[in-house]
């Protein structure tokens, strides 16, 4: 039988092919439910975390008033509005692990709105009385967060054009769009909505409400003043392994669970989601579908640190080392006994301790538990995901950890090993001399203060949107730093590593 087409018109077809292997939304779609969620940034992560919370309320506990109403601001985004399109808005998440893999067809994304067709649409879509909540995957990069000021960087084209009211109805950015929804609310005497980051960042809640209210005392010192007053902007951790969907896994769900799928997700069964209760027009249940919702923001940032430092960071130091080696997956690299024994020592001896404790967390669990979800071969999470956009992720994954290390005089070899496979990596050539894309959105000035630089990193540490001083001025890291620089460049990854174990 070939694979049907997915869509609501099939779905039962679906359910009865795939037998106890396919689950299919069986809740109310449509205009049968509220779209209180508008989320932009619709990726693969998204769709494999707050999509699938949101689908398990919707399917589970009946939840009808939170639907998703999904945003593209970007050009590129017209991709997932067709795939998405062309199938009433569905799509399927594969959860694959060694012990096999599992499909499930999402409904909870009701509509989707491409900003560049219209704008105003976007606007008013999320100045809606039923939209509670705006969600956020924009990447680092879309936040306009300057790492070294942490204030908005309003001198950027962008926000720029966004400022001038007389474009306040066809944005460029987040913070435009979001802005222009808030004013108009604002004038029609409503609630705002809660502003939601989901990108993997630090303090991501306050960051965006750092920017956000930024921007509007630009704009406007009285809409900015209600925001900040009446405005919410939760803290969260997330997390959850989506690599970026292949035509081969197209292939194997049609295969194996006869469903055609413009774009699937394909996951790991691990999900998690620490979130602060902070919510300004009401939330969903979270709480009934696994989420972890706190009280303290505090409680957040202990969860956040555990996994941006251990998780993300073991990432970084298995993606920039990895992909100049010449590997292609984050399994390939943890089958490299070298790789899998750096990991581990880096994780132990240099990150956990600068960590805090947390009640019933065992954080050597969590390691081993890291390692396994690393080495799951079924995943196949390629390198340039993990890769991609490092000037927003090293400052965060792996300079704090060193900072700390700066600190209290603590090991830091193996981080710094990390950060100058990561200047060696902005070059774009591997250790075999095959180049590759460095996708990044400072890649121009990363590129240049590289080349300049050579195996000095005096020139990329003077860009202040990154690094800071307290890691410019130290001598035992810049030796550190160096050092690893000059050892990586005459020998390779491959060469060097050994020395960075013991």
């Amino acid at each position: 039988m070939p694979p049907l087409k997915l869509n609501t018109k099939n779905l039962s077809q679906i359910a009865a092919a795939g037998a106890s292997r396919v689950r299919i939304p069986t809740y109310r779609r449509g205009a049968a439910v509220k779209e209180g969620i508008v989320h932009i940034g619709v990726g693969g992560f998204h769709r494999a975390h707050l999509a699938v919370y949101v689908d398990q309320l919707m399917q589970k506990h009946g939840v009808t008033d939170y639907a998703i109403c999904g945003v593209g601001l970007q050009p590129f985004d017209s991709a997932m509005r067709d795939a998405l399109a062309s199938q009433d808005h569905m799509y399927t998440v594969i959860e694959r692990s060694a012990k096999g893999s599992f499909a499930h067809v999402v409904g909870c994304i009701n509509s989707y709105l491409f900003a560049p067709d219209n704008r105003e649409a976007v606007i008013a879509k999320m100045a809606h009385p039923d939209t509670r909540i705006v969600s956020l995957t924009i990447t680092e990069s879309g936040y306009y967060y300057n790492e070294n000021t942490h204030e908005l960087q309003s001198g950027h084209p962008d926000i720029q054009f966004d400022l001038d009211p007389v474009n306040e109805t066809s944005p460029r950015t987040t913070f435009g769009f979001l802005y222009a929804a808030l004013a108009r609310r604002h004038q029609q005497g409503l609630m705002p909505f809660t502003v939601m980051s989901c990108d993997n960042m630090q303090k991501n809640g306050s960051i965006t409400r750092h920017m956000l209210e930024s921007f509007a005392r630009l704009r406007n010192p009285e809409v900015a003043e209600w925001i900040t007053e009446k405005g919410a902007f939760p803290n969260a951790m997330v997390d959850r392994i989506t690599p970026q969907t292949s035509p081969a896994d197209k292939q194997a769900l049609a295969d194996n669970q006869g469903i055609e799928d413009a774009w699937p997700v394909v996951t790991e069964p691990f999900m998690q989601w620490v979130i602060e209760d902070d919510f300004s027009d009401g939330r969903p249940p979270f709480e009934k579908v696994g989420v972890q919702v706190v009280k303290d923001v505090h409680a957040v940032e202990q969860f956040e640190k555990h996994k941006l430092r251990l998780l993300n960071g073991s990432h970084s130091a298995l993606g920039y080392p990895g992909q100049l080696a010449g590997f292609s997956y984050v399994h390939e690299v943890m089958e490299n006994p070298l790789f899998h024994k750096f990991v581990w020592q880096m994780m132990q001896e240099e990150v956990k301790p600068s960590l805090p404790e947390i009640p019933g967390v065992n954080i050597d669990e969590y390691c081993n538990t890291l390692m396994e979800r690393f080495s799951n071969p079924t995943i196949m999470d390629q390198l340039p995901r993990i890769c991609l956009n490092a000037s927003g992720k090293i400052p965060q994954f792996i300079m704090p950890s060193i900072a700390e290390a700066i600190w209290v005089n603590g090991p830091l070899r193996r981080l710094c090993f990390v950060a100058a496979a990561w200047f060696r990596y902005v070059n774009g050539v591997d250790d075999h001399g095959k180049p590759f894309k460095v996708d990044d959105p400072m890649v121009e000035e990363l590129q240049a203060k590289a080349r300049a630089g050579g195996t000095n990193p005096a020139e990329l540490l003077s860009i202040k949107s990154l690094f800071g001083d307290d890691l410019r001025n130290d001598p035992r890291f810049i030796k550190e730093l160096t050092t690893a620089m000059e050892l990586i460049a005459r020998d390779g990854i491959l060469k060097t590593l050994p020395k960075y174990i013991d």
